[in-house]
């Protein structure tokens, strides 16, 4: 074979690995931060006790369906 054709199949390939490795790292990202999600009730009981505000269950359970609902949403 001739010299362009292997600069050809190169290109080819590195585009094809670049798209691919682009598009499973997304997918893995998405998969990550849906079964682990950034802020947990936990994190938002402190932010809020910060902020001087005593947090009760009902609002705490509230707060995280609307920022799950919002994370869908984006989705």
């Amino acid at each position: 074979m001739s010299t362009g054709i292997w600069i050809l199949l190169l290109v080819v390939a590195l585009l094809v690995g670049l798209v691919g490795g682009f598009f499973g790292a997304r997918k893995y990202m998405e998969n990550y931060l849906k079964n682990n999600p950034p802020i947990n009730e936990d994190m938002l009981r402190t932010m809020m006790l910060q902020m001087g505000q005593k947090p009760s269950a009902k609002k705490l359970h509230q707060m995280m369906q609307s920022m799950q609902a919002q994370s869908k949403k984006g989705n």
